[in-house]
């Protein structure tokens, strides 16, 4: 096995990788901009390495930096998590050539479903369902015929984009013109290409995406599907496993879609696969994300794979020890993103210091993150705080202990999406699974909070000036060796919140 890994990356999935490595007895090594100086992620690695400014293009986009911190620590790999590098193939081809290994598919692979215009093709040649669509990047007069062509509404879509950038859905003709020049401008500030192409709009689609694993000797399989139609600007928001709307030949159906797509590219590593899917449940291809997801503890939860664990072992060359029969589906597990924005202002991002943070526990309760008290949000990086993940045996008993586990969950010091969490769950479509992509868009209700419940937040301050003043109190006695004073300062925090 690997001896030293580096993970290019930060917060909840840099220290999601951390820990999996200490399971393998691998040592880490951690990468970090001046504003993640105090993050979770340096202090749990074995080495950490200052690589540049706050602005990602300065630091974790820096794909030279990270490689001379990879030589110079003696990484034999580099992990790239999800996002900034994750999917950039000149960065997995500078490994390659620099002799570390790449925790992740061959840059051939992300290449080919990188642009979206080409995974169609290689889509389409495996036989595998296609919206309706132009066959590649268009020019404007191009996109302009193809929409009249195909239909209103239409959907433009950046061909080397991703999460929600470059998108625009078009309803008629009037607003055409404008809403290209739009997704053309959104596309070359976010990508560097304002290369467009056109999709037939599907009204009222799921999101769902297939989960599939291969390693490095021919062996492709999935692991079931997710649900993650619960969207705020064409960003997931809510994910489940399994599914609701999808039945067994469903779910062995698209599996088998899934599988032939990534065997079309030999692809090795953790991906996804994902589709759209109509009120009659035909779906489509979407795209491919060729890296972890966000999302992917979910079907951790259900199937009791460590992807990440997986992906490290793939990389070093192993083979999967199971074949498709082997992997069964168990429970219903649920993940809400808890962020720091505010739903009542479209989300806006709410950076800030977190003067006090209280995570749930219990059983079947994960919390994925990498913020403490005293952690900051800052405009620099997404305002993720944190992936909340429940498991139990059905699908309402689930939304019960994600309802439950949301009351426990504290943040002072910005606003959350938390609320908002509470009233999807709570909502009676919701609960019954009836959704689809256009869920938020329909329920306007579920962003401004019926009244304010300022209990929790009351007790939090409470415990919060409490622990400070006793901090205080400790620092005023005489010295004390820093593992005395660490040790009483936990105990400390720990009766506080007893």
């Amino acid at each position: 096995m690997f001896n030293k890994i580096l993970i290019a990356n930060r917060g909840e999935i840099a220290v999601r990788i951390i820990r999996a490595c200490n399971e393998l007895g691998i040592e880490t090594v951690a990468v970090y901009s001046d504003a993640d100086r105090p993050s979770l992620h340096v202090a749990l690695a074995n080495e950490a390495y200052h690589i540049g400014p706050s602005a990602p293009g300065e630091s974790y986009l820096a794909k030279e930096k990270i490689i001379e911190v990879a030589k110079r620590s003696k990484a034999e790999a580099i992990h790239p998590g999800f996002g900034f590098l994750a999917e950039n193939e000149g960065f997995a081809d500078m490994c390659e050539k620099e002799g570390i290994v790449f925790i992740g598919p061959s840059p051939e692979s992300i290449r080919l479903m990188g642009d979206k215009v080409t995974a169609r093709k290689i889509a389409q040649d495996a036989k595998v369902p296609l919206v309706k669509g132009s066959e590649g990047a268009v020019s404007d007069v191009e996109a302009n015929v193809i929409a009249k062509k195909i239909g209103y509404p239409v959907m433009i879509k950046a061909s080397a984009g991703g999460g929600g950038k470059g998108m625009r859905l078009v309803r008629n003709e009037e607003d055409f013109e404008g809403s290209l020049r739009m997704a053309r401008s959104e596309a070359r500030s976010s990508f560097g290409d304002d290369s467009v192409y056109l999709e037939k709009y599907i009204e009222n689609p799921r999101h769902i995406e297939i989960q599939i694993i291969g390693d490095s000797h021919g062996k492709i399989l999935h692991l079931f599907e997710r649900e993650c139609s619960v969207q705020r600007r064409h960003q997931k928001v809510i994910e489940e496993a399994p599914s609701s709307a999808i039945n067994s030949k469903l779910r062995r159906k698209m599996g088998e879609v899934a599988v032939r797509i990534a065997k079309a590219v030999s692809y090795r590593g953790a991906g996804t696969v994902e589709f759209i899917m109509d009120q009659e449940g035909n779906f489509y291809f979407l795209e491919m994300n060729t890296r972890i997801q966000v999302e992917h503890p979910v079907t951790e939860m259900i199937t009791g794979i460590d992807i990440v664990r997986w992906m490290i072992r793939i990389a070093y060359g192993e083979k999967l020890t199971f074949k498709q029969s082997d992997i069964k589906m168990n429970g219903h597990a649920v993940e809400c993103r808890v962020y720091a924005e505010d739903p009542e202002m479209n989300f806006i991002p709410s950076p800030g210091k977190l003067v006090y943070v209280r995570a749930p526990s219990g059983p079947g309760i994960r919390d994925d993150s990498s913020i403490l008290s005293g952690s900051e949000i800052t405009h620099f990086y997404d305002p993720m705080i944190s992936k909340l993940i429940v498991w139990s045996e059905t699908r309402e008993s689930a939304i019960k202990k994600m309802i439950s586990a949301l009351r426990e969950y504290i943040v002072l010091g910005v606003k959350t999406n938390i609320g908002f969490l509470l009233r999807v769950m709570n909502n009676e479509e919701f609960q019954k699974g009836d959704i689809d992509t256009g869920f938020i868009d329909r329920h306007p209700d579920l962003l401004t909070p019926p009244s304010i419940d300022i209990k929790p937040a009351l007790v939090a301050a409470a415990l919060a000036m409490r622990n400070a003043s006793n901090e205080a109190e400790i620092a005023k006695e005489k010295p004390v060796s820093n593992w005395k004073l660490l040790s009483r300062k936990l105990a400390v925090s720990r009766n506080n919140l007893l």
